[in-house]
């Protein structure tokens, strides 16, 4: 900006110059000289073209002569100086520059616990979307332009503060605000394991203390990610094979995790998989090793098809895989697609898999067909395609993670109940349809002066013990038992799965609840007003405050 304002500066100071010195004439004749106030009134509308006229007097001839100079002079000034500014704003180097200044402001201005993300993919946009409607802030990290254009393109309900930094250099997440106490993880879920592996190590080694979530696609980067110190480490392709084998062997526990995602709490087809029969896999990659895993441990006949002759040599087993398309109606014929019950398309190629598919039906119109979606943008044709069940990597990754951070304590409920058997799920889900209904919101609380401000000061006093009973009852009537379960108590550590009415409450306690919207309001209240407490307590009617 100096050479601008110099020559503006210079171009200003000459005009006005030329027209205090030279002489000129007032309406009696007599001769005057302009002051530097009158000129540098002149010149400064002279020079932007708004044309007062002339000024105080009509101008002599050598006062135009020197006008009509200035004129082009100022012009020439202006338009370079016009030129250099908007060329100047054009910068990319300032344009990062004043966007980093904005982004530094964002952190510092920012008090609530936010969470910092590294890379903008359809991942994280999704999750992002997800917390930003719970009211949770997030901060981004992006090395690219264009995908940064687009995060500022999206109608988040929370403003999104996004730093294009490559996580290369550390002090990305120093910039992002990594060592701030309210910075409460740090999500990578990149496509390459190295990345993730590279990211989480970074953020580590800048604040021991902070949670961070990965990705990891084999089980070398999973193991590598922890050793890096990764708090939960997410292999997408695991997730798939658990799955599947809670399909066939835990129904009810597949329900429950389901459910907790947000669906009903009901079975629906697509998680009937058939429990006998020969199973073909099409693609022996990191979903077809994963699917192995989970088949082997249900005991279910499988048999792979694979067009890389490398995957077919990397097959430890001495048979059950053949090499070629699987939409090839002579390989499914080899692979015994008549007697198969069921078919799994779970190659990297989305069109691929639905080719798979359609051949597949045409050999064998009964089988029960499983397709894996990679990129959530084809779901409407597999919607059309119309499979029994379609497996979408993006959502498993994106419903996990947001899990994790909006909902921890159902997340560990999910994880702990991995072991407890189909007939343990059975009965959690016949409690709550017992209690409540087929399709239960969830809830999750603590017992701290934040959450349960009246409870804790009740606690606080050591002759009072409250029972979570207390939290069932209706606020209309303590008599009365609200449509609500506690699945899960965590106290210090410990975990407490269907925890009994009569177990005393404690500061600190933290619970997720199944229920009714209408139910989880009364327990807030009971939790929060003192005066609501003591009616859930005592049964004696809640005062009311005298109106002023």
């Amino acid at each position: 900006m100096r050479k601008p304002m110099y020559v503006l500066v210079m171009t200003f100071s000459i005009s006005i110059l030329g027209m205090v010195l030279i002489p000129g004439m007032d309406n009696d004749g007599n001769v005057y000289h302009l002051t530097f106030f009158d000129a540098f009134y002149f010149v400064s509308y002279m020079a932007t073209t708004i044309g007062f006229g002339e000024t105080p007097y009509e101008f002599t001839y050598p006062q135009r002569l020197w006008v009509g100079f200035s004129i082009y002079l100022s012009v020439i000034g202006w338009f370079y100086a016009l030129g250099s500014i908007i060329s100047l704003v054009q910068d990319k180097v300032l344009a990062s520059e004043i966007a980093l200044v904005r982004f530094h402001r964002q952190i510092k201005n920012l008090q609530e616990p936010f969470i910092i993300f590294v890379g903008y993919t359809s991942f994280t946009r999704a999750i992002i979307d997800h917390l930003t409607k719970d009211g949770i802030r997030s901060v981004v990290i992006e090395r690219n332009e264009e995908k940064l254009k687009m995060l500022m393109l999206e109608d988040y309900i929370i403003e999104v503060p996004a730093l294009q930094a490559d996580i290369k250099d550390p002090r990305a997440f120093k910039t992002a605000g990594i060592h701030k106490a309210n910075c409460r993880a740090v999500i990578t879920l990149f496509k390459d394991d190295a990345m993730n592996l590279r990211a989480a190590l970074s953020a580590k080694l800048m604040n021991k203390h902070v949670t961070v979530v990965a990705e990891a696609t084999t089980q070398e980067y999973e193991l590598n990610l922890k050793t890096a110190g990764a708090d939960i480490v997410q292999n997408p392709f695991s997730i798939v094979a658990k799955r599947v084998y809670a399909s066939l062997k835990t129904p009810s526990l597949l329900t429950l995790e389901q459910w907790s995602y947000g669906d009903p709490l009901v079975r629906r087809r697509k998680d009937r998989l058939p429990k006998q029969g020969r199973y073909i896999i099409c693609g022996y990659g990191r979903m077809g090793q994963a699917l192995q895993i989970g088949l082997d441990n249900a005991g279910i006949e499988y048999f792979f098809i694979d067009s890389d002759p490398k995957q077919v040599k990397a097959y430890k087993k001495e048979s059950g895989i053949i090499q070629g398309d699987g939409d090839d109606n002579d390989i499914l014929l080899k692979a015994g697609i008549k007697d198969a019950t069921c078919i799994i398309a779970a190659t990297r190629d989305d069109f691929f898999n639905l080719s798979i598919i359609m051949a597949a039906r045409r050999a064998n119109p009964k089988i029960f067909t499983i397709a894996r979606e990679n990129r959530l943008n084809d779901s409407v044709v597999f919607k059309a395609a119309k499979i029994d069940r379609v497996i979408m990597i993006e959502n498993l990754i994106v419903d996990k993670t947001y899990m994790i951070l909006a909902r921890p304590l159902a997340e560990r409920f999910i994880r702990l109940i991995n072991d407890r058997g189909d007939k343990w799920g059975r009965r959690v889900i016949d409690l709550m349809e017992k209690y409540i209904d087929h399709n239960p919101d969830v809830f999750e609380t603590s017992i701290d002066m934040k959450h349960a401000y009246a409870l804790t000061r009740h606690l606080q006093e050591k002759s009072n013990v409250v029972t979570l009973e207390i939290l069932y009852r209706n606020r209309s009537d303590h008599h009365i038992r609200n449509p609500i379960l506690a699945l899960y108590l965590r106290r210090d550590g410990k975990d407490f799965l269907l925890p009994e009415l009569i177990m005393p409450l404690q500061i600190g306690d933290e619970i997720f609840f199944a229920g009714k919207t209408k139910a989880f309001t009364d327990l807030e209240y009971i939790m929060e007003n003192i005066y609501e407490l003591e009616y859930a307590l005592k049964g004696t009617p809640a005062r009311k405050e005298k109106s002023s």
